[in-house]
């Protein structure tokens, strides 16, 4: 399922001249077409391709996990201003899915580890307030909030690797008919795992998700049927994948090692 069709820039975009409207990409961009269920953005660091992303999840409203909501975190103000000089052509508006930057993650874990200690705790203090019958209906309250968590996500994602960790987060929270924007999912992945992330996103291009993911990995890129754009050039263009830069260099590296170890 596509659900965010195209995205476009409005005309009077191309007339400022502050950051991120200074950057190339924005300066040529002219149009993406969506036409697959998973688009991936690829390019070297600082070609644009997170900076549209991000965009993309302020000017479509989208639900964030782990960073700070969309309209108060200070660093994506230029995301902001760049989401609003989008224009978004959907098939069908979705409000299911959400935004997530690998960095944020970390900060998500934190947060759920703090509420789960905490709901114990309270549970706990009511035991100085209450007893009998409304002990049992205060702590129940508190401590199905607790149980509910853990039932989701685990019991402590801290005590798992990063990567078993990210990929419970991804069982957890997709569901199907979501539009989800990935900023570099496969940061805390083994190939292994990354692996495991291609067999979900399979499940939910099932369940009619549509994904946008910004990545390095060509293992990722690989999924079959999606569409690749390249940052690398502007304005933007749909490769191959074999022609994307970062899957020839990794072939021709485990190919021949010794031929670019050579020159260390």
């Amino acid at each position: 399922m596509i659900y965010l069709q195209t995205l476009s820039l409005k005309p009077a975009a191309k007339k400022q001249k502050t950051f991120p409207f200074n950057l190339p990409l924005v300066k040529n961009f002219t149009e993406i077409e969506f036409r697959a269920p998973i688009t991936f953005f690829v390019g070297e660091n600082g070609s644009g391709k997170s900076t549209l992303l991000e965009a993309i999840a302020a000017g479509t409203n989208s639900a964030v996990i782990g960073g700070d909501d969309l309209e108060r975190d200070a660093t994506l103000a230029h995301a902001r201003a760049l989401g609003k000089q989008l224009r978004y052509v959907w098939q069908h508006k979705n409000h299911r899915g959400f935004f997530l930057r690998a960095e944020d993650f970390f900060n998500f874990t934190r947060r759920l580890q703090t509420m789960t200690e905490e709901l114990k705790e309270i549970a706990e203090g009511f035991e100085n307030e209450y007893s009998g019958y409304a002990l049992q209906k205060a702590q129940g309250v508190v401590l199905g909030q607790r149980r509910a968590l853990i039932e989701r996500y685990g019991e402590n994602l801290d005590a798992n690797s990063h990567g078993e960790s990210f990929l419970k987060l991804f069982q957890a929270r997709f569901v199907p008919g979501g539009l989800y924007l990935l900023d570099e999912p496969e940061a805390p992945l083994s190939p292994q795992r990354q692996l495991a992330l291609l067999s979900m996103l399979g499940e939910m291009v099932e369940e009619k998700a549509q994904f946008i993911i910004s990545t390095h990995s060509p293992i990722l890129m690989a999924f079959p049927g999606a569409a690749i754009f390249s940052f690398d050039s502007h304005p933007l263009r749909e490769i191959a994948y074999d022609d994307v830069e970062h899957v020839s260099l990794t072939r021709a590296f485990l190919n021949n090692p010794q031929s670019f170890l050579r020159h260390l």
